[in-house]
């Protein structure tokens, strides 16, 4: 009876002493090759593959208290893939509790306003952490890929700074800003101006963005809107750069020329009346609101003063005015 009781007393005694240290060595902070360090638990990993994987690495003193303290737990089949970074000292208690809550590390990608559709795509196609299924496909098949009811993929964008989880596809990464641009774009038209010679959202997006490609300072944005819609009113031509040029593509090497405002196409506005027939950029949501929230102004002219400012003008004689006193000086 003595022989069992020191018998029971030494388990008891031995049980504390391993709980001890497996507590002690699981709340002790772990050896990081580097900070910050990353690693990757994939989809479909076990365990035992993800604790041998840090084990390996030098990151846990050795996998097997890991793994117990996993099923202790209870989070054994808990595992979250995906990427993660550890940015300061951790412990393996606090190292299982991110990888089982999914505590992942992002990637991030910026669209930029001004951008056209084939940047877009570039930049997407040269992210890292991108996975790319639109490779190969036409913009028309992304943008049935993505569930657009538009064919034309310009400008039905949001400008941007989009986080992912490493691995995510482009198409949905496209999905969530085209879903960003309609809810901005209806927002914004549901609080436009009375009056406005637009039929559609479409068309104001196609207007915001010639607005966001001839806008150099914030504070003429609403100004060079109302004078866009001024002529719209009257049945004049836009006459805008911008438009001729996308309309050139490829053609364009970085000057304009009198034949190419002459040459008759969709996008030129020297030769055609009304709105080209797609946006040509991204616009941000400031020229968006412009041109549904534009300045009340009678003005038909601008033209750039070569500091950022633009000068706007009511008749063709004072604008032929500034442009003899910016531009030809």
């Amino acid at each position: 009876m003595r022989t069992l009781k020191r018998l029971l007393y030494l388990i008891i005694i031995a049980v504390f002493l391993f709980t001890g240290w497996v507590a002690y060595r699981l709340n002790s902070p772990v050896q990081l090759p580097s900070l910050p360090y990353e690693f990757s638990v994939e989809p479909g990993s076990s365990l035992k593959i993800v604790a041998n994987q840090l084990a390996d690495a030098g990151v846990l003193p050795d996998a097997w208290s890991f793994i117990l303290l996993s099923r202790l737990m209870g989070v054994a089949s808990s595992l979250k893939a995906g990427d993660y970074e550890i940015t300061a000292s951790t412990s393996p208690l606090e190292l299982l509790k991110r990888i089982t809550k999914g505590d992942i590390s992002q990637s991030e990608i910026r669209f930029i306003e001004g951008w056209t559709f084939s940047q877009l795509r570039q930049t997407l196609d040269q992210h890292p952490a991108v996975r790319h299924d639109t490779t190969g496909l036409s913009n028309g098949e992304i943008m049935k890929l993505i569930g657009a009811q538009e064919t034309a993929a310009e400008g039905l964008f949001f400008p941007d700074t989009y986080y992912f989880a490493r691995g995510s596809s482009d198409a949905t990464i496209l999905k969530r800003a085209y879903h960003a641009m309609q809810n901005h774009l209806n927002d914004a038209w549901t609080g436009r101006s009375t009056n406005l010679p637009l039929k559609d959202p479409y068309q104001a997006l196609i207007l915001a963005s010639i607005v966001e490609k001839e806008t150099g300072r914030e504070s003429d944005r609403s100004m060079i809107a109302s004078v866009f819609l001024n002529r719209l009113r009257l049945s004049m031509m836009l006459q805008t750069d911008p438009t001729v040029i996308y309309g050139l593509g490829d053609k364009f090497d970085g000057n304009l020329r009198k034949k190419d405002l002459l040459a008759d196409q969709e996008y030129n506005t020297y030769t055609r009346r009304g709105l080209p027939p797609t946006p040509i950029a991204m616009p941000g949501l400031p020229s968006i609101q412009a041109v549904l929230n534009p300045a009340r102004t009678n003005a038909l002219y601008f033209v750039s003063k070569g500091n950022g400012e633009s000068h706007f003008s009511h008749s063709l004689e004072e604008h032929n005015r500034a442009v003899s006193r910016y531009q030809k000086r």
